[in-house]
């Protein structure tokens, strides 16, 4: 973790005065950035959480969504809400924003558990790409891919090249699957 005293003392050489409270609190926003931090998520008592880059993977390719929407492969099951949730999901159900958020850290928490205890041993970025990665697909896909046996053998340069091979759904190539895998890999090697 970055020391942050040597920052803060250079901005007041600097500036010559001071720091206010909320120059304060967003230098300590853009240092969390910049670290990878999660501040949106408070943190877990124990166990592992993705880094902001992850949660920003994951929230780009689900995006925000209030009304329940049909799988896009199937036109159908399983019906989508919030972040990409699908537990218990019906046609015609809402949830608002903070609900959606909500639903995104419990689903986050039970993917982050299952990567941490598959996949002991990831970098930070590492860490997060397979909790994206289980996130889409589900811990099952996961526990079985070959990707998971060349991470754990430390094959990780194979292992990236595994997340492409997972870009179908209901059998067909779908080009946003295709482009998250992309990004998660890239993700996983940096």
């Amino acid at each position: 973790m970055l020391t942050r005293k040597p920052i803060f003392d250079e901005l007041r050489a600097l500036l010559g005065r001071g720091l206010t409270q909320a120059e304060v609190e967003s230098m300590d926003a853009a240092i969390d950035a910049a670290e990878g931090i999660i501040v949106v998520r408070p943190p877990k008592p124990k166990g592992r959480q993705i880094n902001a880059a992850g949660e920003r993977l994951i929230k780009s390719f689900e995006g925000l969504e209030l009304e329940a929407y049909p799988d896009p492969a199937t036109g159908g099951e399983p019906w989508t809400i919030g972040w990409g949730h699908t537990g218990g999901v019906s046609r015609g159900d809402r949830v608002t924003e903070e609900e959606a958020d909500d639903l995104f850290d419990n689903d986050t928490d039970r993917f982050e558990a299952a990567v941490e205890r598959l996949a002991p041993k990831a970098t930070d970025n590492q860490f997060a790409a397979l909790v994206s990665f289980a996130y889409n697909l589900g811990e099952g896909n996961l526990e079985k891919s070959t990707l998971l046996k060349k991470h754990n053998a430390g094959d990780y340069a194979g292992a990236a090249k595994e997340f492409p091979r997972w870009n179908r759904a209901n059998g067909k190539v779908m080009r946003g699957l295709t482009r998250r895998r992309e990004a998660e890999a890239a993700l996983y090697l940096s």
